[in-house]
This record gives structure tokens, sequence and C-alpha cells, in this order.
């Protein structure tokens, strides 16, 4: 790939239309061109051009490159540090991918601070792509039913004998097993300080865990901590009234913010434009006791996304407000039932258990597939992929409702198909005939 071959005029658009590739997207905008420039030298947006959405090891992108192995080192060292790339290592093997806007470069801008980028200027540009357009990239991430993030019920909101409650669907459990762990800067709230609109919690909330927490350390955006202190981190957002959502998988969760309604892009995003499923629910749900209940209306006020109402009842020949929650709104966040000082508000299961995936891997798969990005995920080295991924990719088309699979495989007949369905066979006994 001759890296003399990309006009230096077009390496902005090329690098915005790559980036519409990722899962998440990256629809073109004045805005957006004007942050790549920022972010990204010429010479970086050609090389990111090229990396593709699956990690893949240094030397092999130095050949895909036709670059000497070391200088391609040395600046995606460079790009990692700036939170352009994802520098992740495997033993003695490094891998990088391309970073996307979210979850990517946009927090990777604001989880730490410095003097290094004209941060103002790109809070002002982020806000306006992001909540002051015609609401494309909200759309663009959040237009599927899988999501990135997903809520996390606080377990002191639960009923005592709530034995049903999975590993991965509690806070603390995820802090106690994680492998190692890092705190950052709360993106969102850092974003909002250089606008002038942030609110006064905690700015050093922001976890991450495992892998993830090892190269965000490695690249200067989070700090080391121990478990103790992901545990207090916890315990001290959980007193600023903050709600606390997690990675949207089941296995090796990668982080935990913590999150106020007015700064958080994902709840923003679900209040300016709209997009109530832009954050998974838990798998419980507010119950308000009207007995108990008094009308103060604190429980309205500590919700997130703003869906409990105050309504006034007739209570014995007297008007009286009461609480009243938005069932097909709640997150199940268990904020309200902190707030409430009179016992009114208990967590209930919900009548069916949301379903979460099992790893980033089916995560992004299932949100390829209901975005129609799977021709855009899996294309650009189908034959790479080894026999167990393409079985899976399989079963999860195979789950997928018969017209988003249709959508999704009609870009991939000729290229992922061919290749891939022979393997599927192997991988899953036969499964992969339905696709043929």
């Amino acid at each position: 790939m001759g890296h003399h071959l990309v006009n230096p005029d077009r390496r902005y658009d090329r690098l915005q239309e790559r980036l519409d590739r990722n899962v998440t997207g990256a629809p073109d905008s004045p805005a957006f061109r004007r942050t790549l420039e920022i972010l990204f030298t010429p010479e970086d947006a050609e090389v990111a051009t090229q990396i593709p959405t699956k990690p893949i090891r240094v030397e092999k992108l130095a050949a895909r490159l036709g670059l000497d192995p070391e200088r391609l080192d040395e600046r995606l060292t460079a790009m990692a540090r700036r939170g352009l790339v994802f520098d992740l290592s495997k033993g003695e093997k490094r891998y990088v991918s391309l970073a996307p806007v979210v979850i990517g470069f946009f927090e990777l801008t604001f989880m730490r601070a410095g003097d290094d980028l004209p941060r103002a200027e790109l809070a002002r540009l982020f806000e306006e792509y992001f909540f002051e357009g015609d609401g494309a990239f909200a759309e663009a991430v959040f237009g599927g039913h899988t999501q990135v993030g997903r809520s996390l019920v606080r377990e002191t909101a639960l009923p005592k004998d709530a034995t049903e409650v999975l590993d991965h669907e509690r806070a603390t459990r995820i802090a106690e097993t994680a492998t190692s762990a890092a705190v950052s800067l709360c993106a969102c709230r850092h974003h909002s300080e250089h606008l002038g609109t942030a609110c006064d919690a905690p700015r050093r909330v922001c976890l991450s865990f495992g892998t993830g927490a090892d190269a965000l350390v490695r690249t200067g955006h989070a700090e080391r901590i121990d478990r103790a202190e992901s545990l207090r981190i916890l315990r001290e957002a959980q007193a600023a009234g903050l709600a606390q959502t997690g990675d949207n998988v089941k296995r090796e969760v990668g982080y935990i913010c913590n999150c106020c309604g007015c700064c958080c892009g994902m709840m923003r995003a679900f209040r300016t434009h709209g997009m109530t499923n832009a954050i998974v629910s838990s798998s419980w749900i507010m119950e308000v006791d009207h007995a108990k209940c008094g009308g103060c209306g604190k429980c309205a006020a500590s919700c997130p996304v703003e869906v409990i109402g105050m309504v006034e009842v007739d209570e014995r020949g007297r008007r009286r407000k009461k609480a009243v929650p938005d069932a097909s709104l709640c997150l199940g966040c268990g904020v309200c039932h902190s707030a409430c000082r009179l016992g009114a508000i208990s967590m209930r299961p919900r009548e069916r258990k949301v379903f979460t995936p099992e790893d980033t891997f089916e995560r992004v798969v299932a949100m390829a597939i209901e975005r129609g990005k799977l021709a855009d995920l899996l294309l650009e080295d189908v034959e790479s992929l080894p026999t167990q991924a393409v079985g899976r990719v399989v079963r999860l088309l195979e789950s997928a409702p018969p017209v988003k699979a249709a959508l999704a495989i009609a870009p991939l007949r000729s290229a992922f198909l061919s290749a891939a369905l022979p393997l599927a066979r192997l991988a899953t006994g036969g499964a992969g005939s339905a696709l043929s």
C-alpha cells in the first residue's frame, strides 16, 4: 500500500469514511472534520485508515503498509498516547486497533487533563457533533437494540433474599474479581467542565479493569489502583447520587462508569435525542409503595434519566402528590431507592431478565448485525478469522430476526459466505447450512 498513494487533501475524508465503518459509526460533519484535523496529523490519518477493526499485530500492519516496523512502532506509540489507537499486549505480542469515536478517542481525550491538546475547542466540537446537529451520530451509535453500556443496579437497593443476581450484575463483584484495575477522570464531566456546564459530582471515578486497565495505564490515560480503592470509589460515587453503568458483557467486564444525568453522554442521548435505548436497563425495576410515599419528589430529582413523575392522586378525599415512574423507561439503577428516606421505593425483578452478550466479540457482532455493519466488520480479513469465531458469527446470525440477518449477510455473500461457511460447518456441526 504505499503511503505515497494517498492525496493529502483526501486523508481526512478517508479517515472519516474508515471510522464510519465501525459499529458505532462516525457520520460526516464540519465539526467532526475539524476534530479529526486537531487529533490526527495527516500522517496519522493516513496510517489510521489502514488499521483494521479487529486488533492486528504491529509487525503484520507494518508489512501491510510497507513501512519500517520500528518507525511504525514509534508512530503507533505516539498515537496510543493521544488516544487514537488501542494499544494491547498479549504476552510479548503487541496488537493495535483503531479507536472509534465512542467508546474511543472522545473518552481518551478527556480521561486525563493537561495542556497537550486544545481541550476547550475539542469540547465545543464534540458537543456540536454529539448533541447540536441532526442527531445522526446518536442514531449511528444507539440505533440498535444491543448497546455498548448497561445499567448496574445498586446492590443496597436489592431485596435481602435476591439470590438470583449474577456476578456480572454486581458492581462490587466485578471490581473484586478483576485481574487489575485503574481509575481515570470521568470523560463526560471533564468534557462538560470545558463547556462551563459540569456539575459538582466527583471526577476521578471512571474505573477500568483487566487488559483495558493495563493498556490505559501504559498510555498514561489512567492510574493503577488496587481492589480496595476500586470498592471505595464505587461507594463514593453512590454516596454522590451517581448511577453506575458498565460494559455490556458477562465475561471480562472492561469498565464501570459512575454517571450523572446532566453530563453523561449516554444519558443525555436518552433525554436530548429521545434515544431511550441508549443504555440497556438492568434486570430490575423500581416500584413505589404509595401508602409510604410522602410526595417529596426526591426520587424524581435523583433519577438520572428523568422518568419519575410527581402526579396528584386522590387520597381519602385529599389531593396529594405521589411518585409515578414510567416503567417502560426505568433503567433499574436503584438511585431513587437511595434517595427515598421513607422506604417507599423498592426494586423488583423484571418479568423477563435482560439479555447480556457473553463477551465483547458477541456484543460487537450483534451490534454490527443490527446496524448493518457486519460487512464492514468482517470483510477486511475474512479468511484470517479462526474457525471458532466464524462459527460464533453464524450462530448469532441464526439467532437474529430473519430480516436483519438477511440484510446483514447480503453484502457478504460472495466474500464472507464462500470463505466462512465451510469453516462454520466444521465449528458448528453443520449449523452454517442455514445461510447457504
